[in-house]
């Protein structure tokens, strides 16, 4: 006899959503000190768009995907295509990450591929802001997702080129650059 799952009501995947969130801007605001919804006109100066960046460089992938996919789900703008670029790119390395982490692992020990996929796509959404968007040096990280890429494909997809060690970071440069 099998068991029957139970079913999920719209208003209860409704609280899910809120709660994720609720979640998020609690997040954005310990990253920045400023809830997301106290953003600033200037994009480089978002909470959600700084807090992306710390996530990023303490190697926290998964959270940096979620606090700008927070911003990316409001934008109207040709921006839309750079958050999404970015997101992807921080898709790419917890693929990464979790590979590394348990490279025998049955999923987590085929991340390989899907990051190589989602360092493409990235690279697709970010080529028309390069050279710099919003105080970010995009030819750089452009650099950076093609070395991941190529460093993976020629080690027949088994050799992970991140480590903690040598995990990349990414700096936004300062104002009027």
């Amino acid at each position: 006899m099998h068991a029957r799952l139970p079913v999920i009501s719209a208003e209860t995947r409704l609280s899910f959503s809120v709660n994720k969130g609720q979640r998020i801007s609690r997040l954005v605001g310990e990253l920045s000190g400023a809830p997301a919804e106290q953003a600033r006109d200037e994009i480089a100066q978002h909470p959600c768009y700084l807090g992306f960046f710390r996530c990023w460089n303490e190697q926290r992938y998964y959270e940096a995907h979620d606090v700008l996919e927070h911003l990316w789900l409001q934008t109207e703008s040709e921006d839309a295509n750079y958050f999404k670029g970015l997101i992807q790119a921080a898709g790419g390395f917890v693929h990464l990450q979790k590979q590394y982490a348990r490279p025998n692992h049955p999923k987590d020990g085929r991340r390989m591929y899907p990051a190589v996929r989602l360092f493409r796509l990235a690279g697709k959404n970010l080529l028309p802001f390069a050279p710099m968007r919003h105080r970010l040096d995009v030819s750089e990280l452009l650099a950076l997702l093609g070395a991941q890429t190529n460093a993976i494909m020629e080690g027949h997809y088994r050799a992970n080129p991140w480590s903690p060690a040598t995990a990349p970071r990414l700096q936004l440069l300062p104002a009027g650059n």
